[in-house]
């Protein structure tokens, strides 16, 4: 099976650091040992509270973030120390969109200006740039003439498909998605999820999809992987991991997803989590998921669970007790 971006044992944290003299009192534990697969021309979901440490990888998969220790294989060789030229090549290799199209784009620079920008770093198409920033236009559905205009004369949806015709430019293999339609309304984020599909189809691209969103991550992905506080505690092909979890903390995410059959929906039973999610500076000991657990014992508080099982294939829990719940069963 072919990769296209391998993680292994992943770890980012962050200094807390108070007082006048800025000592460090504390560390923030943002991603703990992650280890993810994504196969050429999928889609591999990211989903969990906010919090939980989804942007923060994504932000480290591109390298925006430097990670404190495991590896990343980008189409099979390791990115997690490069620099220079070797850094550029691979910031050409993957790119990603943001959350917010307004604050992702200049707004003093015409969206002629924006696309040509990455094409003029990476010395792409010097002979045709501006044939080139009209196919991007093209490509997410805008019109050629656009490319003359501000970001302040675009529409939210406009922008974000703005924003991913600039990651376009270079013609990445990899591209993260953190949140791409979350700022958007329902009946646009349809159409940029649907331009996102036909994307990957006609140019081969391998999406990380982060979002809060389970229906969307649904509708896009073909894995999931499921965070919680730093970890993954249930990676798992996307209809398995919808309609059969075997993680609680999955269960209770999915059972407030809404069903379109109103008999099942009034008849399922809601799980509702108690208190909140911890802090990552003092995360629980052994599972972290244990202080919301209904299934926690001593060992939960002892012994930190692996995931175990094949996260590229049926699927991986990190559970002391992992259960099959079907969630369309009321």
């Amino acid at each position: 099976m072919s990769y296209a971006l391998e993680v292994s044992d992943l770890v980012k944290e962050y200094p807390v650091r108070t007082g006048v003299f800025r000592r460090r009192t504390g560390t923030v534990h943002a991603i703990s040992e992650v280890s993810l697969k994504l196969e050429r021309g999928t889609t591999l979901g990211i989903v969990g509270e906010s919090g939980c440490g989804k942007s923060t990888l994504g932000r480290s998969l591109v390298r925006l973030h430097d990670i404190d220790s495991g590896t990343i294989l980008l189409d099979g060789e390791p990115i997690e120390e490069a620099t220079g030229s070797k850094l550029r090549e691979t910031r050409r290799k993957i790119q990603m969109v943001f959350q917010d199209p307004y604050a992702s784009l200049d707004p003093r620079m015409t969206i002629r200006s924006i696309l040509s920008e990455p094409l003029e770093i990476h010395g792409l198409h010097r002979e045709r740039r501006e044939e080139r920033v009209r196919e991007l236009l093209e490509i997410v559905g805008l019109r050629p003439e656009y490319a003359s205009r501000y970001p302040h004369e675009f529409s939210g949806g406009q922008r974000q498909r703005i924003g991913i015709a600039r990651a376009l430019a270079v013609e990445p293999e990899v591209l993260v998605l953190d949140e791409p339609v979350s700022a958007l309304d329902v009946s646009v984020q349809a159409g940029v999820l649907n331009m996102l599909r036909e994307l990957q189809r006609r140019l081969g691209l391998s999406y990380v999809f982060i979002a809060h969103d389970l229906s969307v991550v649904r509708h896009l992905s073909d894995h999931v992987a499921v965070m919680y506080l730093g970890r993954i505690v249930e990676s798992a092909p996307v209809n398995e991991l919808f309609s059969r979890p075997r993680h609680p903390y999955t269960q209770a995410l999915l059972s407030a997803v809404p069903i379109p059959d109103p008999r099942l929906e009034r008849s399922r039973e809601r799980i509702m989590l108690q208190g909140d999610v911890p802090s990552p500076v003092h995360p629980p000991s052994g599972c972290r998921f244990r202080t919301r657990c209904w299934k926690a014992t001593e060992l939960c508080a002892t012994e930190t669970p692996a995931l175990l099982g094949d996260t590229d294939g049926d699927g991986a829990v990190a559970c002391h007790y992992p259960e099959v719940r079907d969630m369309l069963q009321p």
